[in-house]
């Protein structure tokens, strides 16, 4: 019982993180909780194409992908590689992190600068 207690705070917490950390980036934040489309939202925050998607479908290649858009979600945030590994590996505690913390989400440079 105490387990399952612990395993929905867990749940919640990562949820609610990934949800502020959506609204951050301009996206709606109840998005994280419908299944495909918080990857297509994913893709947007990181500014990748949506057929990204299609790739987090083939095994051992989904790795590889997830990977690449959670360095390219850091790197918006203005993040290392660091902070990729624990979105990589702890994200119920990284998305909060992001959502709650002072981390502000900008496009990419280029596009800030004018540069095309």
């Amino acid at each position: 019982m105490i387990g399952t207690i612990l395993y929905l705070a867990i749940l919640i917490a990562a949820l609610v993180g990934m949800w502020k950390m959506f609204e951050k980036a301009g996206q709606p934040g109840w998005g994280c909780i419908i299944p495909i489309y918080n990857l297509y939202l994913l893709t947007k925050i990181a500014e990748k194409p949506w057929w990204w998607i299609i790739m987090f479908i083939i095994p051992l290649v989904n790795i590889i992908f997830t990977i690449m858009l959670y360095y390219e979600i850091a790197r918006h945030f203005r993040q290392g590689a660091g902070f990729t590994i624990g979105l990589f590996l702890l994200p119920c505690i990284f998305f909060p992190i992001l959502g709650f913390g002072d981390y502000t989400y900008r496009k990419n440079e280029e596009e800030t600068l004018g540069v095309q």
